[in-house]
């Protein structure tokens, strides 16, 4: 089976790679996402082993780390609690209109990778995260790209 590539975007603030790391085994999910496009991909096509690189966004956006998906796609139960902050009166038990899956926590990167830093390394040219006005929290990448930026992120700079 093919292994799918993605970013998942987090305000540090909200959510971080250190949130991951220090949850239950490394292991939590990704909930709260309300775009179409991003919950499609995380219910049809995001399946166990697939690869991530995990972004924060905000001030200072940066690629930290990697994850990989430990559980498909399934109801985002956060939809259905009135107190949530992800709360949508249109998704029920019985008919949920929005997806999460589970990750674990794989690696840190020694030092951010920096949004300005990715856009100066050769072969990440076409790369979705890159293009102007891309803002989806969860966006695939090809194994190349992922590789790329694993190999940059990982090397002491």
């Amino acid at each position: 089976m093919k292994k799918n590539y993605c970013v998942m975007k987090s305000e540090p603030g909200e959510y971080s790679i250190l949130d991951l790391k220090e949850s239950d085994r490394g292991i939590d999910y990704w909930d709260g996402v309300r775009n179409y496009q991003a919950r499609n991909f995380m219910r049809d096509d995001m399946k166990i082993g697939d690869r991530v690189l995990f972004y924060h966004s905000g001030k200072q956006p940066a690629v930290v780390g990697t994850a990989k998906v430990v559980k498909e796609g399934y109801p985002d139960h956060t939809a259905w609690d009135s107190q949530s902050q992800h709360f949508d009166k249109r998704s029920t038990p019985e008919n949920p209109v929005w997806f999460m899956v589970d990750i674990q926590f794989e690696s840190e990167f020694p030092k951010p990778l920096p949004l300005k830093e990715l856009r100066q390394i050769p072969g990440l040219e076409e790369m979705m995260l890159l293009r102007k006005g891309m803002r989806l929290s969860i966006q695939p990448v090809t194994q190349t790209e992922f590789d790329i930026i694993v190999k940059a992120g990982l090397a002491k700079r």
